[in-house]
């Protein structure tokens, strides 16, 4: 028997770790599966290992589990000292990972990306305890492509990631976790606990990212002046990120913004799915997770890629959507902010506002794209495929 798996007929309860880090792209499908596993596994113990500067010290202490420490750092692609570092912690951290799971004797071990997942479940393969990755973008990450022959099983959203994978007979499509509440609330639903029937024709959404992206914040706001102001019956709701709140609201307020009813102005949404489903045309990046919530709901969007992310992944993610007629999608470079012609993501707005059949299209375009059923597929694949009970 391999280590790690316990007898199926003893009821002994799973013993599961858990790791992904570095953005919440790849901690909150993390979550979202031990949540999954949680909920179906009476009594399993499970545990998360991370970095200790990830924000996976944020999220998964919120989300109640514990984390335990690896150190590890991403190569750098240019000539740095820093990569003689991370060949110490390449090292150091093999040595960490096998003691961790000698001391805890996980059944399972998932993996969902980013470079802190790459020594518990490197360590894990190589011990013969099951292990599985799941990858949320179109494009298979580093960590991702470093492990595809040493693991049991890889998860994946998009299924043209399957072609991309050197073993595609491991993968299975099985989409991304949710957050909750995201398949729960309709359209009409929502607008009513808001209390937007009959005051608003329209609700556009729009967000810079968790932590806040200038070009973004800079887009929305020529919108906001532009297009939102002058139309009182599109209720129009931003939020700006966590750092760049502060100048960003300076500028609402030059503008004055801040005296428009129709206008909202927040750092942060804390009831996304209810806003979500409330919303016409969602306006963001195009990270995994929020690709697979507006899939969930059948939104029409504009997607605005963040440029910063490895791999340029969140373009490739929303490119597998726009050539499906799924989303409207504008690169950073190509905002043409302060042009006289007027903003491009003002100029797409507009147009789409005035389209009703393409947003009909757009809707059903991207739920093409979600698998609601994806707890099941996963946690039925991994008793049957992966655990073999």
């Amino acid at each position: 028997m391999r280590l790690g798996v316990k007898n199926p007929g003893a009821n002994a309860k799973m013993r599961i770790i858990m790791s992904g880090g570095g953005t919440g792209g790849h901690v909150n499908p993390a979550i979202a599966i031990a949540n999954i596993l949680k909920e179906r596994e009476e009594g399993a113990v499970i545990s998360f290992v991370g970095t200790s500067r990830g924000i996976e010290n944020k999220l998964v202490k919120a989300a109640g589990y514990p984390l335990d420490h690896i150190e590890i750092q991403g190569l750098r692609r240019s000539l740095s000292l820093s990569n003689i570092k991370t060949a110490f912690l390449l090292i150091s951290s093999a040595f960490k990972a096998k003691k961790l799971l000698r001391e805890q004797k996980p059944d399972l071990v998932v993996g969902t990306g980013g470079y802190a997942c790459y020594p518990i479940c490197n360590a894990a393969a190589k011990m013969g305890i099951p292990t599985v990755l799941h990858e949320s973008n179109a494009i298979p990450g580093v960590a991702v492509r470093m492990l595809q022959n040493k693991v049991d099983r890889i998860y994946v959203n998009f299924e043209q990631t399957i072609s991309r994978l050197k073993v595609p007979e491991k993968a299975y499509r099985v989409g991304n976790p949710l957050r909750g509440g995201f398949s729960d609330i309709t359209h009409d639903e929502a607008r009513k606990a808001l209390g937007l029937e009959g005051k608003y024709r329209f609700m556009i959404l729009s967000c810079g990212g968790s932590m806040g992206a200038e070009p973004v914040n800079d887009a929305v706001l020529e919108l906001m002046r532009d297009f939102s102001s002058k139309h009182p019956d599109v209720l129009h709701v931003h939020a700006t990120g966590a750092l760049e709140y502060k100048a960003a609201r300076a500028k609402f307020e030059e503008m004055g913004l801040d005296k428009c009813p129709n206008l909202e102005f927040l750092e942060y949404i804390y009831d996304m799915p209810q806003r979500m489903a409330a919303a016409d045309v969602v306006i963001n990046r195009a990270g995994a997770m929020t690709l697979s919530e507006l899939a969930a709901q059948k939104k029409p969007c504009i997607l605005i890629p963040s440029p910063y992310v490895t791999d340029n992944h969140q373009y490739k993610n929303a490119h597998a959507l726009e050539v499906k007629g799924a989303a409207i999608v504008i690169e950073e470079k190509n905002l043409a902010l302060g042009s006289s012609e007027g903003c491009a993501l003002t100029r797409e707005v507009a147009a789409l506002l005035d389209d009703r059949e393409r947003m009909r299209k757009m809707g059903e375009a991207i739920a093409d794209f979600a698998l609601l059923d994806c707890a099941d597929l996963l946690y039925d694949d991994l008793l049957k495929n992966v655990l073999k009970k």
